[in-house]
């Protein structure tokens, strides 16, 4: 979307250089929840971005494909040359990255859209992949100078790729009838993918407290290994806070205080050190989901 500020000599610099910088979001909340119907809109490491923020991205953005239109269009009818070659490849390559940033900050949308379709006929991981299109082709089709804010834009074509998708398959459907079966096109798989992701970080803990790598006292340890239940048989009940507490003679509340702790502890080092070891066997589901 061409803008007046892209024809002044000093585009460049006023928009990339003097403008804030702004750090891409954390999104490793949002796929394991774009599964699941009961996902949240928005995650713990999920970010918000200001009116005056979103017009620096979608400024940048939008000036990075000005640039690769007007070089193409500068050499059209001729073999482009090397410096002009390269400089599509970079400008293209920034338009790329603020269109993922831009993405990222806008997925809880996608969900937010997702959970308000009452179609039971439709998957929810299908309305995520049709929302995370909808995204992208929104902030390409976006205009910022109008003044609008983004979200209203984008609500409503994730909304209509939604209809449409639920169209289109009605159709597939009418006309195939004897193809489609909903018993067997409803799947467990969101169930799946949670119960993996839980497997997933409950082996990374198991293996934080198999070396202490935490640097738990003797009774955080004690607390933890009792609250779930990490050394007993899978069928026992595990143990309330004031049932802890008589055991170890504290109260309950000083129970709680010591695994709030723990976690704590667990969870700093878990985030430290999860990505430079390999995958071992599962330990506690739970325990993982305390963590996260």
């Amino acid at each position: 979307m061409p803008a007046p500020e892209f024809a002044l000599s000093n585009a460049e610099q006023t928009i990339f250089t003097d403008a804030p910088p702004i750090q891409r979001p954390q999104v490793d909340w949002y796929f394991p929840l774009m599964h699941e119907e009961r996902a949240t809109a928005r995650g713990p490491g999920s970010a918000l971005l200001t009116g005056a923020q979103e017009r620096v991205l979608f400024m940048q953005f939008n000036y990075a494909r000005y640039r690769v239109a007007q070089i193409q269009e500068s050499q059209r009818g001729q073999p482009m040359g090397t410096l002009d070659a390269r400089d599509v490849l970079s400008w293209a390559k920034t338009a790329t990255r603020l269109r993922d940033q831009i993405a990222e900050f806008n997925l809880g949308l996608v969900l937010a859209m997702a959970k308000r379709v009452r179609n039971p006929d439709l998957e929810f991981a299908d309305l995520i992949s049709e929302g995370n299109m909808a995204l992208v082709r929104a902030i390409d089709k976006f205009d910022c100078t109008r003044g609008w804010k983004f979200s209203t834009y984008a609500c409503r074509a994730i909304l209509t790729a939604f209809s449409r998708h639920g169209i289109k398959q009605t159709k597939h459907r009418q006309r195939f009838p004897a193809m489609f079966d909903p018993t067997m096109e409803q799947g467990d798989h969101s169930g799946t993918v949670r119960a993996e992701h839980e497997r997933e970080c409950a082996s990374e803990v198991g293996w934080l407290l198999e070396g202490n790598l935490a640097d738990l006292t003797e009774i955080e340890r004690e607390v933890i290994e009792c609250r779930f239940g990490l050394n007993a048989p899978i069928a026992s009940a595990l143990p309330t806070l004031e049932q802890l507490g008589a055991s170890l003679g504290v109260t309950k509340e000083r129970v709680r205080q010591i695994q709030r702790c723990a976690l704590e502890k667990l969870r700093s080092a878990y985030t430290d050190r999860f990505e430079r070891r390999p995958r071992r066997a599962a330990t506690s589901g739970s325990l993982a989901l305390a963590l996260n």
